[in-house]
């Protein structure tokens, strides 16, 4: 048995920078024909000049493979004339609370304050990425963050705002009632729970944030992708950190799964029947929604058994040595 997909994206993925990005571009190139490219480095990503010379260096990382790195500018406060003069290199602009996530200590302190860009986007036509969480307990933070983007929903009708890596049921049910609300879900948040995590012996390469929640949360994600949701992507959130920085006491977030997430996946689209909607998920949605032509590249998944490496030079990847049941072809 084999799968054809046709320019699979991941519309979200971590590159870093200097050698991580060297080692870690090229795995997400090889079998994907785009991505949208987070601008969390230090410092962020916050003005055009900062963006060309990062995308100058994804395409110096990747050789000649067929690839386009859809950049995003770290939200600040944007003169109408700079998001004008970015909108052409970019396809959206991330929002992160202050302090929420790896990298976003210089994010957004007041959401109210932060809805005068949010404004100015929705008239230049530029999406806004949010990632939605906010300080309050762990297993809540995305659900307090729901009403927040409820009320941006309202309040800017004809903005395209994407809820980034979605981990609960309510965000899915969320999703249903705006059309202008889209959302990208990981790997991860489709396999495993808490349990997972932390359930016996605390295992520090699927800790990420947004963490990990319920079985009823994991199976509405489940449902909406297999589904084939018209307004939910893949986003694999693939975040890649040193052993050193995993192993450790204040363990960093994230999970890696750039070169495994397609094959992944198909066990479980397989597992439920679904085969025929995974085309959507992967890259029909998304290029639908943001009206975007990636490069041509067809990617072949084979049912064959494949054993996840123990390590991608200095990377561990979600369920190393584990042997899956399908393998790029």
């Amino acid at each position: 048995m084999e799968i054809k997909l046709k320019s699979p994206l991941d519309m979200h993925l971590h590159l870093r920078e200097g050698a991580m990005l060297e080692a870690v571009a090229p795995l997400s190139a090889e079998t994907f024909s785009g991505a949208v490219i987070m601008p969390n480095l230090v410092p962020p990503v916050d003005n055009l000049d900062r963006l060309k010379e990062y995308r100058a260096a994804i395409y110096s990382s990747i050789g000649d493979e067929a690839f386009c790195p859809f950049m995003t500018l770290f939200l600040r406060d944007y003169t109408e004339e700079e998001l004008l003069e970015a909108k052409e290199h970019i396809i959206g602009v991330k929002l992160y609370p202050a302090g929420i996530t790896t990298n976003s200590e210089g994010g957004v302190a007041s959401l109210d304050a932060a809805e005068v860009v949010i404004a100015k986007l929705e008239r230049l036509g530029i999406p806004l990425l949010v990632h939605g969480e906010t300080n309050a307990f762990v297993m809540d933070r995305e659900a307090d963050f729901l009403d927040v983007y409820e009320r941006w929903a309202q309040k800017f009708p004809k903005l395209m705002i994407v809820m980034e890596h979605i981990t609960t049921a309510a965000a899915v049910r969320l999703l249903d009632r705006f059309e202008n609300l889209h959302a990208t879900v990981t790997v991860q948040h489709l396999l495993i729970t808490l349990d997972d995590v932390a359930g016996g012996m605390l295992d520090p390469h699927l800790f990420c944030k947004p963490i990990a929640k319920r079985p009823e949360d994991r199976e509405a994600l489940v449902n909406a992708a297999v589904n084939a949701h018209p307004r939910l992507s893949f986003g694999s959130d693939s975040a890649p950190h040193p052993l050193s920085k995993k192993e450790c006491c204040g363990c960093a977030a994230g999970v890696f799964t750039a070169p495994i997430g397609l094959q992944l996946m198909a066990e479980m689209f397989e597992a439920h029947g679904k085969l025929d909607n995974y085309q959507a998920f992967v890259s029909d949605n998304a290029c639908r929604n943001y009206k975007i032509t990636p490069p041509e590249k067809e990617v072949t998944l084979v049912k064959k058994p494949f054993t996840i490496p123990k390590a991608y030079g200095d990377v561990v990847p979600m369920w190393a040595g584990r042997e899956i049941p399908w393998s790029i072809g």
